[in-house]
């Protein structure tokens, strides 16, 4: 059995006996290899170590409870094999930056600002909290965009109304860089997810990098799957610079919001920070 399968062994021990929280020592066991040589293999493969993939998919799991109306805080802990909402609370601070009471009402209470405007690569939809921009995305069809604003977060308060916060986000597409850190963001998202974030806004505007590279600087070296899947969750076009990300064999690689975009923007910011010859 190579080191492949027996990942794949233990990720299905885990899938099948998370309600147990298992340990180290028994996820080792079920793919026969000693708990250090394990936790080494395991984060290679998986981007995570095999404690962080059980939290992941265990709070997966309380998520669909909470979803549940009639569901508790306390039944969605006990349900997914936690000692008490003490446990689930921790979980939900550590991984998703909120807590299981503001999951379960889907944003409610948080007032969300957006608007529409023109950008060099077309319409987009720009949405901000008081605390930062929480979405950004290109809007070819307004409908659309707005409902998946909507979608993440089904319980807030929304206005269609242009703030401060957005005005200052769209000094990007003005050449107007010397104010960029006057954008603020107020995003959810994983510990690793921000990592990698973080990772893209240090890619200067002109340049690009690889998913490797972005593995290598979060020092991550083995984890550019995880890496490519944290780029393509990006909530903020644009602003946090997924398009600046390439294969290694050159390609621009896949978009989210279009493949000849991202070509266009990598053209237009070279052109627009490189001397011209």
């Amino acid at each position: 059995m190579d080191n492949y399968e027996k990942v794949a062994t233990a990720i299905q021990y885990i899938k099948d006996h998370f309600k147990e929280q298992p340990d180290l020592e028994k996820i080792a066991a079920a793919a026969h290899l000693s708990p250090f040589h394990f936790q080494r293999v395991f984060a290679e493969w998986a981007g995570v170590s095999p404690k962080k993939f059980l939290q992941y998919l265990t709070l997966d799991y309380a998520k669909s409870m909470l979803r549940q109306p009639h569901t508790t805080i306390e039944d969605a802990a006990i349900e997914a094999g936690l000692s008490g909402p003490s446990r689930l609370h921790d979980l939900f601070v550590n991984i998703e930056s909120m807590t299981p009471g503001e999951f379960k009402n889907g944003g409610k209470a948080l007032h969300i600002n957006y608007s529409f405007a023109e950008s060099p690569f077309g319409n987009i939809i720009v949405a901000s909290t008081p605390k930062g921009i929480c979405y950004m995305a290109f809007a070819d069809d307004e409908a659309s965009a707005l409902l998946e604003l909507h979608h993440l977060f089904p319980a807030a308060t929304f206005r269609q109304m242009t703030d401060r916060m957005q005005q200052n986000a769209l000094f990007i597409f003005t050449h107007d860089w010397s104010r960029l850190s006057e954008i603020k963001l107020h995003l959810k998202a994983t510990p690793f997810q921000i990592k990698v974030w973080e990772a893209l806004l240090k890619v200067p505007m002109g340049n690009i990098t690889t998913y490797s590279q972005l593995a290598e600087n979060i020092h991550h070296p083995k984890a550019a799957r995880a890496v490519g899947s944290a780029v393509g969750s990006n909530p903020v076009a644009f602003l946090i610079p997924c398009h600046r990300v390439i294969k290694a064999t050159g390609e621009t690689g896949q978009y989210h919001w279009g493949d000849v975009r991202k070509s266009a923007m990598l053209g237009w910011e070279a052109a627009n920070t490189h001397p011209k010859e």
